[in-house]
């Protein structure tokens, strides 16, 4: 595949959404809980599978490049009030959906969930597992920082029903360790992923992030040749959006060890086909899976979805945001709890859900958000399909677009045809640029994004 043009990776490359929701988080607003609980009944009606996000935001240390909503903290203590909380939280949100919904996948970010005693996170996956109906084969996944991990977490993490891990690595250099403020040894890595497997845990997912202080195409080469060694089911290949002014820690960064954009380029140019080379599938954007892998699959099985998570095999599933700042996607809503740690536990406290935000999507916000789905997960729309769903016609509800959307054509990133609209292998790094043309917010908006290479 010819995925890289330097050329127009320079022309099309400025800031954007990832995408993981389409009008993006930036856009919301207020949600009343009323409007909340109106979205759940609609929920019920259209008796969806249920997928379940937990944010844990506690974090031993803090690593500089982070842009995460997080605590940090060395006191454990802290952990057994956030459990409480949370219990409140799920026995106010459990009431409001169907029994006989499955839970059909778990997620458990932060933040450091292994922040939490493995006592814990059994005692709140158990918690969970009463309060929901959990599928029997089901996707429940948990972030782990693999530095302090040890035998019976694992096997803590497997009683909790945990089947799938994601690990922080970023990278394996330990210059570029010691400059993001993580420290984190190769050996470290490998006896942690070795101990899930033989634990039973059937997917493994590392994530890299390319363009961080002392960083070189060479030594992220040696990164990747270890993580080829590891085999990871799943590989996220994230770029480093140095903000600043958004993230306090990115303060703690030396700018001028920042590598220039022409070599983060060529960092990236270079991860790009190592990773195919050696048998990864390009997902899309910022993630690689094996052949065999359920993503993969889902990809070329039409069955590809986008959220908060990032890419999923379930597209269908309403998600229930649970925990401080954690969002929230069911039926036509989209939901945000509070961010600060004292409103959140008073809220929750005075009787109340959390929620402080979000938007309910009107009908032009799903015309464009399955538009932007079906780019962002299969590099192809199927225009008639589309006019069919909501008896419009593409060309001229389209039409402001169809300027950009010609240049594009005419730049090879694009093939338009009648009845679809396809992405070409030139296209696919930059189809975050591709989406935006159908961003009906990107204009009004003044929120921050990271470049899309």
């Amino acid at each position: 595949m010819g995925l890289f043009d330097v050329d127009l990776i320079n022309k099309y490359n400025r800031s954007g959404p990832r995408y993981t929701s389409y009008p993006t988080a930036n856009n919301f607003s207020e949600l009343s809980i009323q409007d909340y609980q109106q979205q759940s009944i609609l929920s019920n009606q259209r008796k969806t599978s249920i997928s379940l996000y937990c944010h844990i935001p506690f974090c031993n240390t803090v690593c500089y490049y982070c842009g995460c909503n997080k605590f940090v903290t060395k006191d454990k203590s802290m952990a057994e009030p956030y459990i409480e909380a949370l219990f409140k939280e799920v026995d106010m949100q459990s009431p409001l959906f169907d029994k006989g919904r499955l839970v059909e996948q778990m997620h458990f970010g932060g933040g450091t969930p292994t922040f939490l005693s493995g006592e814990q996170i059994i005692r709140l996956s158990n918690k969970l597992q009463q309060s929901f109906n959990f599928s029997t084969d089901g996707e429940y996944s948990i972030e782990i920082d693999p530095r302090g991990i040890d035998k019976s977490l694992i096997e803590s993490l497997a009683i909790a029903r945990f089947n799938r891990i994601s690990l922080g690595v970023q990278d394996f250099d330990l210059e570029v360790q010691k400059a993001i403020n993580r420290v984190q040894s190769f050996e470290q890595t490998k006896a942690v992923i070795g101990m899930s497997r033989e634990n039973g845990f059937k997917s493994i997912s590392i994530d890299l992030i390319y363009g961080l202080p002392r960083q070189s195409k060479e030594t992220f080469k040696r990164t990747l040749e270890r993580v080829q060694d590891l085999r990871p089911e799943r590989i996220s290949l994230f770029n480093y959006a140095h903000l600043p002014e958004l993230f306090k820690p990115q303060r703690r960064i030396n700018i001028e060890e920042l590598p220039s954009p022409s070599e983060k380029l060529d960092i990236f140019h270079y991860s790009l086909e190592y990773l195919i080379e050696i048998g990864y599938t390009y997902i899309g954007m910022d993630h690689f899976a094996l052949p065999e892998d359920p993503l993969a699959i889902a990809q070329s099985k039409g069955n590809l979805y986008r959220n908060f998570q990032g890419y999923s095999t379930h597209s269908e599933c309403d998600i229930v945001g649970l925990g401080l700042s954690s969002i929230g996607q069911v039926a036509d809503s989209f939901s945000q709890n509070e961010k600060s740690l004292d409103k959140y536990y008073k809220v929750l406290e005075s009787g109340q859900l959390p929620i402080v935000k979000g938007l309910i999507i009107n009908q032009d916000d799903k015309i464009r958000r399955d538009l932007i789905m079906e780019l962002i997960c299969h590099f192809e729309v199927n225009i008639s399909s589309l006019e069919k769903r909501y008896s419009i016609k593409f060309a001229n509800y389209f039409a402001s677009s169809l300027e950009k959307l010609s240049e594009m054509q005419n730049d090879g990133l694009i093939e338009m045809k009648n009845d679809s609209l396809k992405v070409l292998d030139k296209g696919r790094i930059l189809v975050r640029n591709i989406c935006m043309i159908f961003d009906n917010y990107l204009e009004s908006s003044d929120a921050k994004f990271s470049k899309t290479i």
